[in-house]
């Protein structure tokens, strides 16, 4: 799996999330238990359920587990404004509507659509990524393409 980069923060968010799912495993195996009580396993939809939902417990836990062991942490202190970068929050003008939108540039394991955290892999990341202020982003998008005015880079 490909390295991932994320903040101490989201590092911390993946931990307690792994644990969370971890303290299930009892609860999905006392389902197991229960439905194999039941008798016969071939034809018990409750055995077949939470044996589906173990499987998926385990596949999440780790693939998670997977991310966090290939996970490198972004040192914020060494994060600078000259150009945009992952961590920057870049205020970008639309040229055609005048509209100014704020996003900040994340991990893809951290993106958030809803707190305007945006992942460095989408092309709107990698159009702005290496921009100055006062650039101007030509980003190919699946209707076209749109031009950003870079506003402002803050942390």
């Amino acid at each position: 799996m490909a390295i991932s980069y994320m903040t101490e923060d989201g590092y911390k968010k993946l931990k307690e999330e792994i644990a969370v799912l971890e303290s299930e495993r009892p609860v999905i195996s006392k389902q197991i238990a229960e439905a194999r009580d039941k008798g016969d396993l071939s034809e018990n939809a409750e055995y077949d359920a939470a044996k589906e939902a173990q499987g998926l417990l385990e596949a999440k836990i780790a693939q998670m587990k997977n991310l966090l062991a290939n996970a490198r942490l972004i040192n914020e202190d060494s994060i600078g404004t000259d150009v945009v970068q992952i961590l920057n929050k870049v205020t970008i003008r639309n040229t055609k509507n005048n509209q100014q939108m704020t996003y900040m540039l994340v991990a893809e394991s951290e993106a958030n659509l809803k707190e305007n955290k945006i992942a460095v892999s989408t092309p709107i990341a990698q159009g702005l990524m290496g921009k100055k202020v006062g650039d101007v982003a030509e980003i190919k998008v699946p209707s076209g393409i749109m031009s950003f005015e870079i506003v402002n880079i803050s942390i």
